[in-house]
């Protein structure tokens, strides 16, 4: 029998126990005590209900939940003693039909991760789209994790069991995210296009204007075809631009969107999420012949990481008229200047000035994307609404002291460079973390031409430094330069400080954050807010029209610029539904 969510808020407390059994393994006092939330308004109410429930009960129950669940392909699967939904998620996985080699190796891999965290590996098999991962991939997780940090792992154990819960609340709610399962699909098929190099390795990297940069733009073309968009098409550098018309003419348009380009190696998530998002409620607006009294225009901007050219948001400066001329001569790894490569693509570089926007057409910029750290995974909250866009700086530089032998040189002779930069790191980890959301970081760091008996005389590194306000960013940056000097000054070396960037911090326009609050609470989800601190298209919108951000969890810690990058489609359907109530609530506002 298919359950309601009113037939479980008005059932008896010992009712509605028994509806919900089998949901956590041999465990039902979770659900029994979620209960005390009731009414439910959603399901995502009751399932954070329950994340709560666990997270509060204490390390010692945690872990007996943990043990609770079975071993992949163990025993208990061999005697047939599993209870019926994980012997339905085993099955579906392939685990109940394994090759003896394939078995021989989860068991050693189930004996190997008991001997090191002493409970059982906890993965759900059915996966971030419901239709299970195959037996590989079960078996590279688990060789992945079995190098974690413990509490690191307990906390994965703990997160897959609420995905295992989610599927199996989906279950007996009969609740199929169709819209999620969609942009999930369409994401996969995206990823199918990779640059040489990378494809024959099986990892995803799309650069500005490769032949798999111009593949993804002919499926998101088509994609936005196929929705409904009243017009598709592909500007001047390269951006593929789809517009659903109002319902009369002359009215505004509501932009959103991300980009299509990713890191080396990347996931397949970032910025494609903020595509694929609004074109699912596109699609649905296109089934109904429903007009909106403004319109929508999705922009899958070609270029924002800076990969291939150092260019970064190209894209979306476009749009603004930040497009600089000298960007047209800069050269790629392989010679090949920024012209050439829209030449061959047919790009007419003389109609750039021409695509750039003008505000007073619009009503604002949003654009949902994956969160891209871990904060939602944490607090097991699906869904985040972004405050502002971190102001960031970085530097190049460089601390020059004396290379001398290692040996014979006493410690307190020294003028190492290298010390110097380490010196600093420390300073940085500790100022940033007073500020509680800002980021210091020395990403790069480097000992040109050293050895190993050499201390070192010249050390380069960079600086990269992050605040949600321009005012906490400059108070810090000055007190890092000023910390740097003073490091120089007592360790008689000297330093080079080279600004290559500053970003202004892009704080959410009040009203467009409000209605990303309204939509996240509407649906039962409870309301988080933070900060980003990466950079994200809707930086460069924000100079010319009022934005804000929605943030989707990752999975796997929220990892990002990374192939383990994933989230739900469950988590999708989430974001697809806020993103509808966003747009329905501006047409009540503007009818």
């Amino acid at each position: 029998m298919t359950l309601t969510l009113e037939q479980l808020n008005s059932a008896s407390r010992d009712e509605a126990a028994q509806m919900l059994d089998g949901l956590y393994e041999h465990s039902p006092w979770i659900a029994e005590q979620a209960l005390n939330e009731r009414p439910f308004t959603s399901l995502a109410h009751l399932k954070h209900a329950m994340c709560e429930v666990l997270a509060h009960a204490g390390r010692d129950a945690q872990l007996g939940l943990i043990r609770a669940h079975p071993e992949l392909a163990g025993k208990a699967m061999v005697s047939k003693t599993l209870t019926a939904e994980s012997t339905n998620e085993q099955t579906k996985a392939g685990l109940t039909d394994c090759t003896p080699e394939e078995f021989a190796k989860i068991q050693k891999l189930n004996a190997d991760y008991n001997a090191k965290f002493s409970w059982p590996f906890i993965l759900a098999v059915r996966g971030p789209r419901g239709v299970g991962y195959n037996k590989q991939q079960i078996i590279d997780a688990f060789e992945r994790r079995l190098h974690g940090h413990p509490e690191f792992e307990l906390a994965e154990c703990l997160r897959n069991i609420h995905r295992i819960v989610e599927i199996r609340l989906n279950d007996k709610f009969g609740v199929e995210p169709t819209l999620g399962h969609q942009v999930w699909d369409w994401q996969e098929k995206l990823a199918q296009h990779s640059d040489p190099g990378y494809a024959e390795q099986g990892q995803l990297t799309v650069t500005y204007l490769t032949d798999a940069h111009r593949a993804c733009a002919q499926r998101i073309t088509q994609n936005m075809r196929d929705c409904g968009f009243d017009e598709v098409y592909t500007d001047a550098v390269g951006n593929v631009v789809g517009r659903y018309h109002p319902a009369n003419a002359g009215g505004k348009y509501l932009m959103t969107g991300s980009h299509y380009d990713t890191v080396r190696n990347g996931g397949k998530y970032d910025g494609r999420l903020g595509i694929f998002v609004p074109m699912a409620c596109v699609s649905e607006l296109h089934k109904q012949a429903k007009r909106l009294p403004f319109g929508i225009e999705v922009v899958a901007f070609a270029e924002e990481e800076g990969q291939r050219y150092k260019a970064t948001f190209l894209g979306s400066g476009a749009l603004i008229g930040d497009f600089k001329p000298e960007w047209l001569d800069q050269q790629d790894a392989d010679g090949i200047t920024m012209r050439a490569a829209m030449q061959h693509a047919g790009l007419c570089v003389d109609d750039i000035p021409k695509i750039q926007r003008d505000p007073a057409q619009y009503l604002g910029f949003v654009e949902v994307h994956i969160e891209q750290g871990p904060v939602l995974n944490e607090v097991n909250i699906p869904l985040g609404v972004v405050t502002s866009i971190n102001g960031s700086v970085r530097y190049l530089c460089e601390i020059i002291g004396t290379a001398s032998h290692a040996g014979t040189t006493p410690m307190d002779r020294r003028r190492d460079a290298a010390c110097a930069v380490a010196e600093l790191a420390l300073y940085m980890e500790q100022r940033a973390a007073k500020d509680g959301d800002s980021v210091a970081t020395i990403g790069q760091l480097n000992v040109p031409g050293g050895s190993i008996n050499v201390v070192p005389g010249r050390c380069t590194f960079s600086l990269d430094m992050r605040a949600p306000t321009d005012a906490q960013r400059d108070a810090l940056v000055a007190d890092v330069m000023a910390q740097l000097t003073h490091i120089c000054e007592r360790r008689s070396v000297r330093h080079t400080a080279e600004l290559t960037m500053s970003a202004a911090a892009a704080p959410s326009a009040p009203e467009w954050q409000a209605r990303w609050e309204r939509a996240v609470s509407a649906l039962g989800v409870p309301l988080f807010k933070l900060p980003s601190g990466a950079g994200h298209d809707a930086m460069k919108l924000h100079e010319v029209m009022p934005q804000a951000m929605l943030f989707v969890r990752g999975e796997n810690a929220g990892i990002s610029h990374n192939p383990l990058e994933s989230t739900t489609s469950d988590d999708m359907q989430l974001c697809v539904d806020a993103f509808t109530h966003v747009l329905n609530q501006l047409s009540q506002e503007l009818s």
